[in-house]
């Protein structure tokens, strides 16, 4: 599997995502590399950054059915 963005254009906001992430859950990332992280930081970036997605979603599938 490459690690290509589906959309290159949404490559700012994704980074802009990552930063908040990592914020949200207290890990200090770079711009750049950042291979220093432990699997455990790494892990909970990409956990906090799939729990916002999970709850986007089901915010707005709870909003288009209060609308529809």
């Amino acid at each position: 599997m490459s690690n290509k963005n589906v959309v290159p254009e949404a490559k700012e906001a994704l980074n802009k995502f990552k930063m908040q992430a990592a914020s949200e859950v207290g890990v200090n990332l770079k711009n750049g590399y950042n291979g220093d992280l432990t699997s455990k930081q790494a892990g909970s970036v990409g956990g906090q950054m799939v729990k916002k997605m999970v709850e986007s979603y089901e915010n707005s599938i709870k909003n288009n059915n209060a609308n529809g």
